[in-house]
């Protein structure tokens, strides 16, 4: 599998590693997404009738899920039906020539379609299995349905979010993100050991252990004193002043205070009281904690006295922590994204949309911004690759193993088409000169090269 994989050379850390999914929702395409974005070539198995369920989440991007754009870009959509001996056989194929294989399906589904770690590293010991599950592959709560409010319930994370008198899940779906990128970092840390000892590895990732972990000190809180911190809203159960402050114009500012210096610091030039820098009952963290209601009442009663940007504008100058309360659409326009130039356009189906660069640069490198696909946009132009002719192509369609794009699409052999222009995604070469080379480096063995294996290029 070698047509559209980045060039060796780019700087793209993952340049010349192929992943292919079979994935859905948001955990493993939030892992294989960034896999993109480090420059890993990600094919993403998708089910012919309506695909990965998140396409369907919402129409609110022009007409496509907001969930699938942000999780999908970069990726290459092929449609099996891998209940059809056709569609396992496909997917069997394009495994063969991975690097990484990562699945979300229901625990024990893969194994019986044939594609459990086991058997597949058995054949291929150099590849990377990612299993991804709600519970893990043992265990009572093994066959448990698993979405990621129902962990942040289980994982406790509500006991601890929210105001005090309900709880409440977090706004973003972060026991799927905390096992998105778990996934990640060992699929990382599993390419780096394959290219030292030449091994791949079999890895499991559950989302209740990725969140119980990022319950982090929490756990230990709650071991030590005998009790759960409890949800304390915009506030820090064992910091203090560390909350939301109202201000004169109607908006809040949240101040934390970390440390006793800190504090010293903002008695005497914010709140005009440098004797509270000694008072034993303000002095220290644990003595405002232990005060907390007074604490919060008297650095209330300057907040409010002062507009957002000003008090933001005095707490910056004295050196004390603040962060604005912001909306979604201030967000968008923060400045801070706007300095460092993080916004990119991204293609869609549905039209350009600004995506945000990944949270990790690496210098002098421009990490890719891929296309968002199509439902089964790549399948024709990937059967193409793997040398299946066009009536090989018709039968599977037939048969019902296959759905996507007609014969005469747009798009072309190696994940040209015209979303994408006219030039290849990777080596930005033109589509005329990238063909002239295809025919004779199809399914044609790459000798390893690199720290992570296999290396390949256009």
């Amino acid at each position: 599998m070698s047509p559209t994989q980045p060039l060796a050379g780019t700087g793209l850390p993952l340049a010349g590693i192929t992943v292919v999914a079979v994935e859905q929702a948001v955990a493993a395409p939030l892992a294989t997404r960034h896999m993109a974005d480090l420059g890993a070539r990600v094919i993403k198995v998708e089910r012919p009738d309506g695909g990965d369920f998140a396409r369907s989440y919402d129409t609110s991007v022009g007409g496509l899920a907001s969930h699938f754009v942000w999780l999908n870009r970069g990726k290459e959509s092929v449609t099996l039906d891998l209940k059809s001996p056709g569609g396992r056989q496909v997917l069997a194929e394009l495994v063969a020539g991975a690097d990484v294989f990562v699945q979300n399906l229901a625990p024990g589904a893969a194994t019986r379609l044939g594609f459990g770690a086991a058997g597949l590293r058995a054949r291929h010991p150099r590849l990377v299995t990612v299993d991804m599950s709600g519970y893990g592959g043992t265990g009572p709560y093994r066959d448990k349905r698993a979405y990621d409010m129902l962990i942040q319930c289980e994982a406790a994370v509500v006991s601890v979010t929210g105001a005090a008198d309900r709880p409440a899940k977090a706004g973003i779906p972060a026991s799927d993100i905390a096992a998105g990128m778990y996934a990640l970092s060992a699929t990382l840390a599993a390419l780096v050991g394959r290219g030292v000892g030449g091994e791949g590895a079999a890895l499991e990732i559950s989302m209740l252990e990725a969140t119980t972990e990022w319950m982090g000190y929490q756990i230990y809180h709650a071991q030590g004193t005998g009790r759960s911190p409890g949800r304390m809203g915009l506030s820090h159960p064992s910091v203090a002043p560390y909350g939301a402050f109202p201000t004169a114009d109607g908006a809040e500012v949240v101040i934390g205070v970390q440390n006793d210096r800190e504090w010293a610091r903002f008695a005497a030039e914010f709140l005009g009281r440098p004797e509270l820098a000694t008072d034993p009952a303000w002095a220290t963290n644990v003595a405002r904690v232990r005060h907390r209601e007074a604490v919060d009442a008297l650095v209330a009663e300057h907040t409010s006295a002062t507009v957002a940007d000003r008090l933001v504008a005095c707490l910056d100058t004295i050196g004390i922590a603040s962060a604005r309360v912001n909306e979604v659409d201030d967000l968008l326009d923060h400045p801070q994204l706007a300095a460092r130039r993080r916004w990119r356009p991204v293609e869609t189906p549905g039209g350009t949309v600004r995506g945000l660069l990944p949270p990790f640069t690496v210098e002098g490198v421009e990490l890719p911004m891929g296309p968002v696909p199509a439902l089964g946009e790549h399948t024709v132009p990937v059967l193409r690759e793997l040398g299946y002719s066009a009536a090989d192509i018709a039968g599977l369609r037939r048969r019902g193993a296959v759905s996507g794009v007609p014969e005469n699409s747009p798009a072309e052999p190696g994940g040209l088409s015209s979303r994408h222009g006219a030039r290849c995604r990777w080596c930005h070469r033109s589509a005329s000169a990238a063909q002239a080379q295809w025919p004779r480096r199809l399914r044609r063995p790459v000798p390893p090269s690199g720290p992570l294996g296999r290396g390949r290029s256009c």
